[in-house]
C-alpha cells in the first residue's frame, strides 16, 4: 500500500498551489460532498496530506460545505426529478454524507408539496397505462412506480386507496 502512494506522488499532475486553484474553481461551479472532491483530488495524484490539507482549506472557505450539499442535492432532486425521501436518502448515503446533514437537506422538502407531487405522478401513471389493463395490474404498476421513485411504502398506500376508489 505503501509503495502505491509513493508511485502516485510522482505521477501527481498538478503543484499543490495549482490543485488548490482547481478544485476551488470545481467546487464554486456546484455544490460538492466531500467524496467528490476526495475523488477528485485522488484522481490528480495527490497524496493523503496534500489531500487532507486541500479539503480543509476548502472547508475553512466555505468551498466546501456538507449540509448546503445535502439541502441543494435534496432540492433538485425532488423538484426536478421528484424522486422521494427514500431514493434521495440512499443516494445520499452513497456520497457518504452525514446522517445529519441528510435530516438536513431532507427537511427543506415542504410536506404539502411532497404529497400533492406524490399524487400528481399517481395520477399520471395511471392515465398512462392501458385501459384494457384489470385495475390490479394498474394498481400495481403505479405502486411499482412511485416506489422506485423513493416514495414511502404508507404514502403511496394513502394515494392508491384515493385514486382507485369505485
Amino acid at each position: 500500500m505503501r509503495k502505491l502512494h509513493s508511485d502516485m506522488k510522482s505521477e501527481c499532475k498538478y503543484s499543490l498551489l495549482e490543485a488548490k486553484q482547481k478544485i476551488e474553481a470545481y467546487c464554486a461551479y456546484q455544490d460538492r460532498c466531500h467524496s467528490e472532491v476526495e475523488n477528485k483530488l485522488f484522481s490528480w495524484g495527490l497524496d493523503e496530506e496534500d489531500r487532507n490539507v486541500l479539503i480543509a482549506d476548502l472547508i475553512s472557505n466555505r468551498f466546501l460545505d456538507e449540509e448546503r450539499f445535502a439541502e441543494s442535492f435534496v432540492s433538485g432532486k425532488f423538484n426536478i426529478k421528484k424522486w422521494g425521501r427514500n431514493k434521495i436518502k440512499q443516494h445520499l448515503k452513497q456520497k457518504r454524507v452525514s446522517e445529519y446533514s441528510i435530516k438536513k437537506g431532507l427537511s427543506i422538502i415542504e410536506p404539502d408539496a411532497y404529497y400533492s407531487t406524490l399524487v400528481h405522478l399517481a395520477q399520471r401513471k395511471k392515465a398512462s397505462l392501458k385501459a384494457s389493463e384489470n385495475e390490479w395490474q394498474q394498481r400495481a404498476k403505479v405502486m411499482r412506480y412511485l416506489h422506485a421513485k423513493g416514495y414511502e411504502q404508507d404514502l403511496i398506500y394513502e394515494v392508491m386507496d384515493t385514486l382507485f376508489k369505485n
